[in-house]
C-alpha cells in the first residue's frame, strides 16, 4: 500500500552526500516529492530565499556558514508572522549543540544516525503546524479584507446619510445643495490652517454639513421671504439652531457630538452678541467658531431669495472688520490666508 504524495516542499541541508541521500530516500519513502537540497550554508540561505520551503532539515557541522549561523540568519530575516519549521538533524549529540540550537530558533533536535519513522513523524507533524498555519494567515487574510470592506462600507455609507440630512435642511433655500458642501470644505481648510489634527479637520468637513439642519422646521414663509425678516419671524428664524442641535442630540459618536455643537453654537458670536446661549470668545467650540466664518462669507458671496450675491473682495473685507467682534481674530486670520 503506497503512501500518499504530499507536495509541501522539504529543503534538506547538509554537506555530506551520504546524509543527503538517506533522508531523500527516506522522504520519497514517506511520500513526499517535492525535495531540494543544499549543501552548504550560503546554498541554503539562497534556497530558502528561491524555494520558500515548508520544512528545512538542517545539519549543524558544515564548513563556511554552519547551521548555527544559518539559525541565526533565517530568524532575523524571516518576515513576522510567517511559521518555517526547522528539523535540526545533527551528529553532535551533545546537550550544549541542542540548547544552542533550540535557542536560536531550531523547532525540534534530532541526532543521526536517528530512527526513521521518528524522522517522519517529525517530519508529518511539522508540516501539519505548517500547513494548519498558512491556513490561518490566508484566513487572517481574508477577514481584514472583509473588515476593510466594512469599514470602506460603513464610512460610504456615514458620509452619505449627512450628505442626505443636510440637503434635507437647505433643500428649500438652496435646491443645489452646494452650500453645506462649500462650508464643509472651507471649514476643513480653515481648520487645516489653523493646525488642527486631521482626524478633527476630518470631522469638521463632515459636521459642518449639518449646521443649518434645524431649518427644517422653519416656514417657507420665513425661510424664502424676499425682503427682510420682521423681528418676530427672525426670532422664529434663530429656532433652527435648537431645532438641529435637538434632532442630533444625545449622540454616542464624536461626529454626532461635533454635529450637534456646531448646530447649536454656529450663530454665536465672539463678542458674545450672539444665540442661542450668548456664549463669547473661547467659550464657543473652535468648530463652531470655524463654521461660522466659513458659513457667513459663503451666504455672502452666494444669491440669496433675499439678497444679490456679494463681489468676493467686498466680503473679505466685511469678514475682515468683523474680526474680534462677530469672528474669532485668529479664525479669520486662517481664512484670510486659505481664501487669499
Amino acid at each position: 500500500m503506497s503512501l500518499p504524495v504530499v507536495h509541501q516542499r522539504i529543503l534538506v541541508v547538509d554537506d555530506e552526500p551520504v546524509n543527503v541521500r538517506f533522508l531523500e530516500r527516506l522522504l520519497g519513502l514517506g511520500g513526499y516529492d517535492d525535495i531540494v537540497v543544499a549543501c552548504s550554508g550560503e546554498s541554503a540561505l539562497c534556497r530558502v530565499a528561491e524555494d520558500q520551503p515548508d520544512l528545512i532539515i538542517l545539519d549543524l557541522q558544515m564548513p563556511g556558514i554552519d547551521g548555527y549561523e544559518v539559525l541565526k540568519i533565517l530568524r532575523s530575516s524571516v518576515r513576522s508572522g510567517i511559521y518555517v519549521p526547522i528539523l535540526v538533524y545533527t551528529a553532535d549529540i551533545t546537550f550544549e549543540a541542542k540548547r544552542k540550537a533550540l535557542e536560536l530558533g531550531a523547532s525540534d533536535f534530532l541526532t543521526k544516525p536517528g530512527d526513521a519513522q521518528e524522522i517522519l513523524l517529525r517530519v508529518k507533524n511539522f508540516l501539519i503546524v505548517r500547513g494548519l498555519h498558512l491556513e490561518l494567515n490566508s484566513r487572517n487574510v481574508d477577514l481584514e479584507e472583509v473588515v476593510r470592506t466594512r469599514t470602506r462600507d460603513l464610512e460610504e455609507s456615514k458620509v452619505e446619510i449627512i450628505e442626505r440630512l443636510a440637503q434635507a435642511g437647505e433643500r428649500r433655500d438652496d435646491d443645489t445643495g452646494e452650500h453645506t458642501r462649500r462650508v464643509g470644505e472651507l471649514s476643513a481648510a480653515i481648520a487645516q490652517e489653523l493646525h488642527l489634527p486631521n482626524q478633527l479637520v476630518q470631522l469638521i468637513k463632515l459636521t459642518a454639513r449639518l449646521h443649518d439642519l434645524g431649518k427644517i422646521g422653519v416656514p417657507d414663509s420665513i425661510l424664502l421671504k424676499p425682503g427682510r425678516l420682521t423681528p418676530e419671524e427672525f426670532q422664529q428664524m434663530r429656532l433652527h439652531s435648537e431645532a438641529g442641535a435637538k434632532i442630533l442630540s444625545n449622540g454616542r459618536t464624536a461626529l454626532l457630538q461635533m454635529a450637534e455643537r456646531i448646530a447649536r453654537s454656529h450663530h454665536e458670536r465672539f463678542d458674545g452678541a450672539g444665540y442661542p446661549d450668548g456664549l463669547a470668545g473661547e467659550l464657543i467650540p473652535i468648530e463652531a467658531r470655524i463654521v461660522a466664518v466659513a458659513d457667513v462669507f459663503d451666504a455672502l458671496t452666494h444669491s440669496r431669495p433675499y439678497k444679490a450675491a456679494w463681489e468676493v473682495p467686498d466680503a473679505i473685507a466685511e469678514m475682515r472688520a468683523q474680526s474680534g467682534r462677530q469672528f474669532d481674530p485668529k479664525v479669520i486670520e486662517a481664512f484670510l490666508t486659505v481664501v487669499a
